[in-house]
């Protein structure tokens, strides 16, 4: 007898048959579950996307819209050019990666094979210019300057050139009218990367492969209304690839035009001025240094004292914004970049910080009579000032007695402001102050919006410094440990520093304070932070909001958006304190630091407001600001490493008051050959076609205004350019003579 069933089957083995028919039916289930998973839950959404396989996008690029001057003159827009590309994707396909085609195009561009092999690898932490930034599907340009007859053998001979396409496209132009280059402030483009893509994907604006976007300046800031909505045509295909039929089309929307509150003319002008400052200034000798004056970098502001709109903006170093059209080669990039080049891509009029000098004194005068010191009270102007072994000197150690307020913005007397500075160090407490002190010095700069953005319409704005107790002790928290590991007490001039600061650093020190009363130590201003400041000065307290967009308008000219001024505070100053610093910084252009560069000005028909600066940086040369005013315009200017601020800057400045209202050197007015001796009020004018009404802007209207503005009697110097006038003899630092203030004299001083 048999255990055996009849089936022949063991009990193990039919509890295998079980256990497999269970994994059988397990897997019959999930296999089921996931057929209607695909083909009932979500049948609809994977129908559309295999629908997709079957069509094909063809993307027409919007035409970019163009950048306007506030009379309508195009400072950046569009140009039909040739443009030749290269499909990375084609070349990839190749055994070679495409070098064989890529150095037979460079033999009909007449480049070198090198430049265009570079010009389509891709950009990584490794890889440096020239490389594509884009997304690896997209067409790379190669050049956008090729020729018809270099494109046309392109095209003919097509089987020689896999993947390399030679096609009319609109391009960017930056057109510097009136050779008003106007670089830092509008920027430039470069194509999209694909994390930009994928981050603005499910945005108002997504991007497409073929864009560009803009990198810097108003390109930038402005981007999402220049760039417009690319057109997307769709084909229905077969599996061959064939065109079946049109499946959907979206037409381009052309981007918006961008008016601006710039004047093409005055923005020549302002560069002319400041460059050939700044070439004036190397030919200085410096005394100190016992060399010519680097005048390395400088920048200059024109703004609307009113408004804050900015007329005019220059940075030096410049450079060409063309050059990153079409692809930047590895040359010129090295060359905007490298050490050696000085960084022109660097906007100095908001993002060039440097000490203010004599320029603060308008914060610190505002402070003292806050603090309750009599704006035209008498405070000893003296030769020097002492705290225990340290002497503080007058600027070349000149004495007025006891002046005003006024008189010591006049004549940049150092010692007022120290001894103003100190007294209230000392009321806070001094070394070990109060638990409120009121730091009515370092609380008036906060109040008159310094460290911190003045909020133009630019990216990338810095927000300058102002050494309070809070950034004493910020700043000594970080850097403590190097100070006590380098710092020696009978160390070099650097160490003994670090020795001080290791020591108390963290602390408000009385040295700290008489510095930081005339704009020196670890104070920085921007040039666009003083332009609001002496605007606000000129209109009577307002901060404005520095901005240069005025206003958006659509292709067709129907819509228009406007960009109105907006008002950023109030200065902490009485309509008195006002009164009595406009009649200082007007005695500074007729009797003052400024008058030996304002001389002839018609005071009387044009009143004129100036405060000069010389800023010391220890290891450099001395930087120059002039910050000055009228009641319509708002002009700084500052260069490093020039000199003092009106001999480097001054005569630049006069210049560019002279372009503006139509003065000539000897003081006469013709109204005719100002460029603008109102503010521009209307908007220019763009017609449903796209068309836009301008104004005229000469070849170079530096130039002319260096030809109106020369007396009629004069005659040129054949060393100066035309219209130049000379300088007094003697130099940046000797000739800076104030005239008599009738009826007292109080001696002479050299100015700041």
């Amino acid at each position: 007898m048999t255990n055996i069933p009849e089936t022949g089957r063991t009990p193990r083995v039919q509890i295998r048959l079980v256990v497999i028919q269970i994994l059988v039916l397990s897997l019959l289930g999930t296999l089921g579950g996931r057929l209607w998973f695909l083909q009932i839950r979500n049948g609809n959404e994977y129908a559309k996307e295999a629908s997709g396989n079957h069509v094909q996008q063809v993307v027409q690029p919007a035409v970019r819209g163009s950048i306007l001057d506030a009379r309508g003159v195009p400072i950046a827009d569009n140009e039909t050019r040739l443009v030749v590309s290269a499909s990375r994707t084609d070349l990839m396909k190749m055994a070679d990666d495409g070098k064989a085609v890529l150095t037979k195009l460079a033999g009909v561009l007449g480049l070198k094979p090198k430049d265009v092999i570079q010009k389509v690898r891709l950009c990584d932490a490794k890889t440096p210019q020239p490389c594509w930034n884009g997304s690896p599907y997209q067409p790379i340009p190669i050049t956008d300057k090729a020729t018809a007859r270099q494109a046309l053998q392109i095209r003919e001979r097509s089987e020689d050139f896999p993947g390399i396409t030679a096609e009319p496209e609109a391009v960017r132009r930056y057109a510097a009218p009136g050779k008003a280059n106007t670089a830092q402030v509008l920027g430039y483009l470069s194509p999209v990367t694909d994390d930009e893509i994928t981050k603005a994907k499910d945005t108002d604006s997504p991007y497409l492969r073929s864009d560009q976007v803009g990198r810097s300046g108003l390109e930038r800031q402005y981007d999402k209304a220049l760039r417009g909505k690319a057109g997307v045509t769709r084909y229905e295909v077969d599996n061959l690839g064939r065109v079946i039929g049109k499946a959907k089309s979206d037409k381009a929307e052309p981007g918006a035009n961008l008016v601006t509150s710039i004047d093409a003319r005055v923005q020549r002008v302002a560069e002319y001025e400041l460059d050939y400052a700044m070439k004036v200034a190397r030919t200085q000798f410096d005394k100190i240094t016992g060399e010519n004056y680097k005048a390395d970098s400088g920048a200059v502001v024109v703004m609307e004292a009113k408004t804050g709109r900015v007329v005019a903006m220059a940075s030096q170093p410049t450079y060409d914004p063309n050059a990153w059209v079409g692809g930047i080669s590895g040359k010129d990039y090295t060359a905007l970049t490298g050490k050696k080049s000085n960084y022109p891509l660097l906007n100095r009029a908001i993002q060039g910080q440097s000490a203010p000098g004599s320029t603060f004194k308008v914060v610190s005068t505002a402070a003292a009579v806050q603090a309750g010191y009599a704006f035209d009270g008498h405070y000893p102007c003296t030769s020097s000032y002492s705290v225990g072994s340290q002497v503080f000197k007058n600027f070349e150690g000149e004495s007025f007695g006891p002046i005003s307020l006024g008189r010591a913005l006049e004549v940049s007397c150092d010692t007022v402001f120290y001894g103003l500075a100190d007294n209230e160090w000392k009321r806070d407490g001094g070394i070990n102050p109060k638990k409120k002190p009121k730091d009515y010095f370092y609380r008036t700069a906060h109040q008159f919006g310094l460290g911190q953005t003045t909020g133009i319409d630019l990216p990338n704005e810095v927000t300058g410094r102002v050494p309070d107790r809070d950034w004493k002790l910020n700043y000594w928290k970080a850097n403590k440990d190097a100070w006590c590991k380098t710092g020696k007490k009978n160390g070099t001039y650097v160490q003994r520093i670090e020795y001080e600061n290791c020591l108390e650093g963290n602390k408000m020190r009385e040295g700290d304070s008489i510095n930081y009363s005339i704009g020196q130590g670890d104070t920085l201003v921007t040039p666009i932070q003083e332009a609001a400041i002496y605007s606000a000065v000129s209109n009577g307290g307002t901060l404005y909001e520095p901005t240069i967009g005025k206003a958006i308008v659509s292709a067709d000219g129907k819509t228009v958006q406007e960009i109105k001024p907006k008002a950023n505070g109030k200065l902490p100053v009485s309509r008195a304190t006002l009164k009595g610093m406009n009649e200082a910084f007007a005695g500074v252009v007729t009797r003052g630091t400024a008058a030996w560069k304002f001389g002839g000005w018609p005071q009387d028909k044009i009143p004129l407001h100036a405060k000069t600066g010389t800023a010391e940086v220890y290891g450099k040369q001395t930087t120059s600001w002039l910050a000055t005013y009228s009641k319509d315009y708002t002009i700084i200017m500052t260069i490093s490493q020039a000199g003092t601020g009106s001999g480097a800057s001054g005569e630049a400045v006069r210049k560019i008051y002279n372009a503006l209202y139509g003065v000539s050197a000897d003081g006469t007015i013709t109204k005719k050959n100002g460029l603008l001796p109102t503010p521009q009020k209307g908007l220019p004018k763009v017609q449903t076609d796209g068309t836009i009404e301008s104004g005229r802007i000469s070849k170079d209207p530096a130039k002319d205004q260096q030809a109106s503005q020369a007396p009629k009697d004069a005659t040129p110097d054949p060393n100066l350019p035309a219209g130049t006038t000379a300088s007094p003899t003697g130099g940046n630092r000797v000739t800076r003579r104030r005239t008599a203030r009738p009826p007292k004299g109080r001696g002479k001083r050299i100015p700041t």
